[in-house]
């Protein structure tokens, strides 16, 4: 819609990788430098992580450019939860091989067949793991092996595996010592900085003939780097929606009021204050806090708040719980002797009660260690 609106010739925030419109921020153009290390160095291991929506599918379709013309055989995978065994068929797919029905030694034996050929023709084979924290410890040891194929000392296959922070942990457990020391690089991907941010937006806009309508502020760009911490897909999300609003406004400017609009909209959308969510009950009703206070909230702090909430009603039911639990015990405890006079139908208490930590015995108190009863 707002394409149209503003002659753009594209999307420039959409939300699947493209590596047209990457963006050489320090962090990127440092992650790429060393892909294309490992590439000139012809043998080990590269590993990039970086948090959720920071770029790294578009890190590695950018590396597709810088692989043209160079004799280079590539083989791209995103991973699932894949075994050994059906990682090693997935690979010999994207490679072009046969794999169904096919055992594991036979795999194998293709594979090194095929990287073999691949050398005797002045080639070499590359495998791209994306989502490489998904893989289960037995299959990221498969992929060490496969590093085993060589020819005259040279190695057959490289491997760049790309995947979230908790990818480093994986990588740092004791059975991966003999992987860890065939990387050859290493780097974690962070956000961006406010500079890189605004960089980062009027980049895309150019991508599609972006000539300054709409007028992006500093102001605006301050609030996308305040909502978003300078994280690519975060940004793209916010962007994208600031474009649609401003021109149903019929507006040239991203303005305070498209920001507040905007902003309010992202909050609602954030998961954490749908009606049929128990705990928007708590904040609405305990909190008093208004409908435009909560559109002003960052959505992550209102999470914490809400959660916050959640944890201070359960915690004052558990301990009611706990007094009335208490309660029932000393009621129980509290055993009463009772004289019955055969001749009347109600029982008399009497008034004298036993006391919690002694035990009855016919109506006596246990003897003492000097054998006379209490």
């Amino acid at each position: 819609m707002y394409r149209e609106y503003y002659n753009l010739t594209g999307k420039p925030f959409q939300l699947t990788p493209d590596h047209r419109f990457f963006f050489e921020s320090d962090g990127h153009k440092r992650a790429l430098s060393y892909l294309l290390y490992g590439i000139k160095a012809m043998e080990g291991f590269i590993v990039i992580t970086g948090d959720v929506g920071t770029g790294k599918s578009t890190l590695l379709n950018a590396l597709s450019d810088e692989l043209e013309n160079k004799h280079i055989v590539t083989a791209k995978i995103v991973t699932t939860q894949v075994q050994e065994d059906d990682l090693l068929r997935v690979v010999a797919a994207e490679f072009g091989l046969a794999y169904d029905g096919v055992s594991k030694a036979v795999l194998l034996k293709n594979l090194e067949t095929f990287f073999r050929q691949l050398a005797h023709e002045g080639k070499r084979a590359l495998l791209l793991v994306d989502e490489a924290q998904n893989l289960p410890p037995r299959s990221i040891e498969e992929l060490r092996m496969l590093s085993n194929f060589q020819m005259d000392n040279r190695a057959l296959l490289q491997s760049f595996l790309l995947g979230q922070r908790e990818f480093r942990a994986t990588m740092r457990l004791p059975q991966f010592e003999q992987l860890r020391q065939r990387v050859i690089a290493a780097y974690h991907l962070k956000p961006m900085n406010r500079e890189e941010t605004e960089g980062y937006i009027i980049h895309r806009l150019k991508m599609v003939g972006w000539i300054g309508n709409p007028l992006f502020t500093d102001r605006a760009f301050d609030a996308v780097f305040e909502h978003t911490k300078g994280i690519p897909r975060k940004i793209n999300v916010f962007c994208d929606r600031l474009l649609l609003c401003a021109s149903l406004e019929e507006s040239s400017e991203v303005d305070e009021k498209i920001l507040e609009m905007v902003s309010g909209d992202l909050v609602e959308e954030s998961w954490g204050t749908d009606e049929l969510d128990p705990a928007a009950s708590i904040d609405e009703a305990e909190s008093g806090v208004s409908n435009n206070q909560h559109q002003s909230v960052n959505p992550l702090l209102q999470q914490e708040q809400l959660l916050t909430a959640l944890s201070a009603m359960m915690d004052s039911k558990l301990e009611s719980f706990r007094k009335k639990e208490e309660e029932e015990k000393k009621k129980d405890s509290s055993i009463q002797l009772v004289s019955v006079d055969q001749k009347e139908s109600n029982p008399v208490k009497i008034e004298k009660i036993v006391p919690e930590d002694k035990t009855v015995i016919h109506g006596f108190y246990p003897p003492t260690e000097s054998g006379e009863s209490s």
